[in-house]
This record gives C-alpha cells, structure tokens and sequence, in this order.
C-alpha cells in the first residue's frame, strides 16, 4: 500500500523548512514554569522535546538542520533526531500548527 497525499496536506520531510504560522505564538509561562503554544480559542502545553523543535522552526532552517542542531545538544545521532522530528512536525502539520 502506498501512502496517498492529501490535496493540501503538507507533507514534512527532511528538506522541508517549517515554520509556525502567524496567529500560533510559543511563550514561556513564568508563573507556571512552563511553555504554551497559543491559538486562536486554544492553548496547547507542548513538552520539551517538541518546546526545543518549536524553538528551530524559523522557516529558514530545514528539517535536517533542525536534527543535526538538537544532535548536537543532546549527543545523539542526527538521523535518529531527524526521524522523530519528521513525525512530531507531520503531527503538528497535520493539525495546522506547523507551514512549510
């Protein structure tokens, strides 16, 4: 079975370049010592993993960029790190947080 696109649907890989959209903003809550990820009538607590992919999405770096960056901060292997952060993005593109 092959995997059909969506007309539309994003599909993130290693070379894509994500971005949040506009009307998404990552703020650090002082008060509850966490990060939130604000939409329109939506407030979202990403975890750490996805807090420091969030932080790279600037859309002038690519997916892979993003890998060999966090890589390199937490000595582990890019492509391991590029493959969870493909899957963590297609889920975010997926639900309309991430553009790329």
């Amino acid at each position: 079975m092959t995997d059909v696109q969506k007309p539309g649907r994003l599909m993130i890989d290693r070379a894509t370049k994500p971005h949040m959209p506009r009307y998404l903003k990552l703020r650090h809550d002082a008060g509850r010592d966490r990060w939130v990820l604000l939409a329109p009538e939506r407030i979202l607590t990403p975890d750490n993993t996805a807090v420091a992919v969030l932080q790279l999405c600037d859309g002038e770096r690519t997916v892979d960029d993003i890998a060999v960056k966090l890589a390199s901060e937490y000595s582990a292997p890019a492509d391991v790190i590029a493959s969870d952060v493909v899957d963590l993005l297609q889920d975010l593109a997926d639900k309309g947080y991430i553009k790329g």
